[in-house]
């Protein structure tokens, strides 16, 4: 006899809505990330970034271009995965990170391009890792290749984050 006090699991998402949801929440981060690029359509911006002194490593700009799109299409593949999962405690947590690590991409393009705040985007950069940590090991109880698309994003906030606080040093902030 099942046990009375375990609700059954909730099924996961249609592959319909698992879409729209990775859509829509992909799409507020990479329009708040556009808004503040610091690229031809933003003349301020762009004046500001080119003009900050970078350690040499810095990769150019074309290269966060390139790889931007590509940790985004594995956390969305990764978010649709688990939103596809049923509805455990389990599933939610990881969606849950999910949907702060993603929300975190374009908060970080606010502090840092926008407000220039390069002291608080580089701890938030830190936050992130540590965030985008622990989205990899609970996406990794419930769907294993979701928490491996993450991998990545993980790695590459690594560098970002040393990357923004050496920025935030050298540019006295």
């Amino acid at each position: 006899m099942p046990d009375a006090d375990i609700a059954p699991a909730r099924p996961g998402l249609s592959r319909p809505m698992a879409f729209a949801a990775v859509a829509a929440v992909l799409g507020a981060s990479a329009w708040l990330g556009r808004r503040n690029a610091p690229d031809p359509s933003h003349p301020g911006i762009r004046r500001w970034y080119k003009r900050l002194d970078k350690p040499a490593y810095t990769p150019p700009d074309a290269a966060f271009g390139a790889v931007w799109p590509v940790l985004e299409t594995g956390l969305g593949i990764g978010g649709y995965r688990l939103l596809r999962q049923p509805a455990t405690d389990g599933r939610n947590i990881a969606v849950g990170l999910w949907l702060l690590n993603t929300a975190m991409i374009g908060g970080w393009t606010e502090l840092f391009f926008r407000r220039k705040a390069l002291g608080a985007s580089a701890a938030a950069s830190a936050a992130m890792i540590a965030t985008g940590t622990g989205y990899v090991a609970a996406a990794g109880r419930v769907d294993r290749p979701a928490a491996a698309l993450a991998v990545p994003f993980v790695a590459w906030l690594g560098f970002a984050t040393l990357l923004a606080e050496r920025i935030r040093e050298r540019n006295g902030a």
